[in-house]
């Protein structure tokens, strides 16, 4: 008799506390700048995780882990991956505070624990219901990336300036616009 009645009222506990997390989190808002809950952070790993395709995490790199191939990735990344993942990985960018959920820090044990071929996977095929594009670049571009993210832990101060260095500029940074601020003053001036 028991058994008959555990399966509903687990069920009816769990509707509970999905109705009050719920509740929680229309009161709160849906912000993008609010930091996830743990429950969030476990629902994106799994679709994270769910999303690499079968046999991803056994596929091996082609490339050999030399210090051109990582600085082609060092390039590639400043060039690409920077906006969302900032240049040391971290995911504190601009864009990258703005996101929900958040780019996660490439230097931490969730990333660095992951298989090559399924760094590989995230970054060729991107991540649902993140802000994680498909990239459409070479294969061999995409290895090298995820040689670079091994590489993340290590970055030298001298390589973060390069990315620095390397990272796009817009077309308003070009035309010698800092933003709203700088105008203002100059117009006060």
């Amino acid at each position: 008799m028991k058994s008959r009645h555990a399966l509903p009222s687990a069920l009816l506990a769990t509707l509970v506390v999905l109705a009050v997390y719920g509740f929680i989190i229309v009161r709160r808002g849906f912000s993008a700048k609010d930091q996830p809950s743990a429950l969030e952070v476990i629902v994106a790993r799994t679709v994270r995780n769910v999303s690499l395709a079968a046999g991803a995490g056994n596929l091996k790199n082609s490339l050999p882990e030399t210090r051109e191939n990582i600085h082609e990735g060092l390039e590639h990344f400043a060039d690409h991956c920077s906006f969302c993942h900032a240049n040391d990985g971290s995911g504190d960018s601009e864009i990258g505070r703005n996101l929900y959920p958040k780019p996660p820090d490439l230097r931490q044990s969730p990333t660095q624990h992951l298989s090559d071929g399924s760094i590989y996977s995230i970054i060729a095929n991107g991540v649902r219901l993140t802000g994680m594009p498909a990239s459409d670049h070479d294969p061999d571009d995409n290895w090298r990336l995820v040689l670079f993210v091994r590489h993340l832990p290590n970055l030298t101060p001298a390589e973060k300036a390069e990315m620095e260095r390397l990272n796009p500029s817009s077309e308003h940074d070009e035309e010698g616009h800092h933003g709203r601020k700088d105008n203002l003053e100059l117009q006060h001036h």
